[in-house]
């Protein structure tokens, strides 16, 4: 009998927006390339609420699961809810663990855990938290949902100036009243953009080769990666980003600098399976680390499987890869 691998995903409506839809194509081609594998591939959306669901788990006995989940009940703050999940079935499971999903979904938290332990982030304020300040004022800040990832909630309007932190607290909260998320601020890094993907391997993680973003927006537009810019193909700002794997002899020093980082965050957060660092850089070379994306987006377009095909690695290889990880690591 092969061996069996069930795939589960947040469940997706009819009426879900690009990004939501966007998991039923990964879910769609990592059964593939596990069928090709040679397992028994089962796409089960992820239902935490019933008894039947965890029965029929326990009943197909896998050799792991592949999780996709992205939310639940369409909150990004529950992400981590498919791995303890799984723990509690006691079923190996793909990608990061409990902890370190929770800890790198909310980016604040994310940051702080970075702060403390020398890895640089852009300084950020979150709304009533009166602990720590250290951002500069007046200054240029990006405002960003608190937990939801693919950009959801950022456009043009996102970049903000504050000559205070009272106005800048003022920002945030209008801008998280429209958006119905949790929202914070952090300060503006206008460089270049970085994504570092790192993939588990038989010796340890290896860091895929860099990709930088490059933008061709009309001048005032402040370089960001929108969600147009991810999910609209038909938007200018889709057409103006785009995503390099070359660069200049001198650019050598900072790439090394940013894969050290990006192993840097692998440890630090206990890392598993795969996962993306997204960087920016000023213009004097600074470094700094946005995010961390502990189970990155795995479609075909996506930037993870672009820098794995740059890699010399087929998609059927990074399933197979991560699903080693998970089945003989956890």
């Amino acid at each position: 009998m092969p061996d069996t691998v069930v795939v589960i995903h947040n469940p997706v409506s009819s009426r879900a927006s690009a990004d939501e839809q966007d998991v039923l194509t990964q879910a769609s081609q990592v059964a593939q390339a596990l069928e090709e594998s040679g397992c028994r591939a089962i796409i089960m959306p992820f239902d935490h609420r019933s008894e039947a669901y965890a029965e029929e788990l326990r009943h197909l006995k896998p050799r792991c699961a592949f999780n996709l989940v992205e939310s639940v009940d369409g909150d990004g703050r529950l992400i981590h809810w498919a791995c303890s999940f799984l723990d509690h079935l006691k079923i190996p499971y793909t990608g990061a663990g409990a902890d370190a999903m929770f800890l790198t979904s909310n980016k604040v938290l994310a940051k702080k855990w970075m702060h403390s332990c020398g890895v640089p982030t852009p300084a950020w304020l979150v709304p009533g938290d009166r602990a720590r300040c250290a951002c500069p004022f007046p200054g240029e800040y990006i405002v960003k949902a608190l937990w939801e990832e693919a950009s959801v909630g950022m456009d043009e309007t996102s970049v903000v100036t504050a000559l205070s932190r009272d106005e800048l607290e003022a920002l945030v909260n209008g801008r998280a009243g429209r958006m119905g998320h949790e929202c914070f601020a952090e300060r503006f890094i206008d460089g270049r953009e970085f994504n570092l993907s790192v993939l588990a391997g038989l010796e340890g993680p290896q860091v895929l080769p860099p990709a930088e973003i490059r933008f061709d927006l009309p001048p005032g537009r402040k370089k960001i990666v929108d969600y147009r810019a991810k999910w609209d193909e038909e938007s200018p700002e889709y057409r103006a980003t785009t995503r390099s794997f070359d660069f200049e002899p001198s650019d050598a020093p900072l790439l090394e600098g940013l894969k050290s980082l990006a192993l840097q965050c692998w440890q630090l957060f206990e890392l598993r399976g795969y996962a993306r660092v997204d960087f920016r850089v000023d213009g004097e070379g600074n470094p700094f680390v946005l995010e961390i994306n502990a189970n990155p987006c795995i479609s075909p377009d996506s930037g993870f499987v672009a820098a794995a095909v740059r890699a010399g690695i087929p998609f059927r290889e990074l399933v197979d890869r991560i699903v080693a990880d998970a089945a003989g690591g956890r």
